[in-house]
């Protein structure tokens, strides 16, 4: 049992530099294992570890600075997205601002109501809070800190409505 093993184990040690990779050059950012592509270009020999190249992808189109339009590469598309008309584009920018106000008439609303229970930092004492001030003060803490998520939910809506195109008149 012990020899089959020996055996065995020799056996996968000879075999073992056939599994090891071939010699890798490096031209600048690029790897390759031709051998006359890496004299061509005076490629460094890599020696070391294991080398692993993925490919990555490249953007298609130009840089936001050669566009035509000038505009911001977020404000544009996505490669390979269908191109909508004008006309369309104003009804659903016209539909998000409304959606966008809606949502901040709510938001203001909601905002005016917490200040109200807030009370300044002083709302009033509810249940077994008179005689437990510590779950008092948890409570305005909590009050306080949703007030200032709520203003900062505020904020992010006036962001995305200054973002969208100006309204067009009807």
């Amino acid at each position: 049992m012990k020899t089959a093993s020996l055996i065995f184990l020799a056996g996968s040690l000879i075999a073992l530099p056939a599994l090891a990779q071939e010699r890798v050059w490096r031209c600048g950012n690029e790897y390759t294992n031709n051998s006359t592509v890496a004299q061509q270009k005076g490629c460094k020999i890599m020696e070391g570890g294991n080398v692993t190249v993925v490919q990555g992808t490249r953007a298609s189109g130009g840089g936001s600075a050669s566009s035509p339009s000038g505009g911001s590469s977020a404000a544009r598309s996505p490669a390979g997205s269908p191109r909508v008309e004008g006309v369309d584009q104003r009804a659903r920018d016209g539909e998000a601002r409304s959606v966008l106000e809606a949502e901040l008439k709510k938001a203001e609303a909601r905002q005016a109501e917490l200040q109200k229970e807030y009370n300044n930092g002083e709302p009033e004492k509810q249940g077994s809070e008179g005689r437990n001030y510590q779950k008092y003060l948890d409570r305005v803490a909590e009050m306080k800190a949703e007030l200032a998520r709520n203003e900062s939910d505020i904020a992010g809506i006036r962001r995305e409505i200054a973002r969208l195109p100006a309204k067009q008149p009807q």
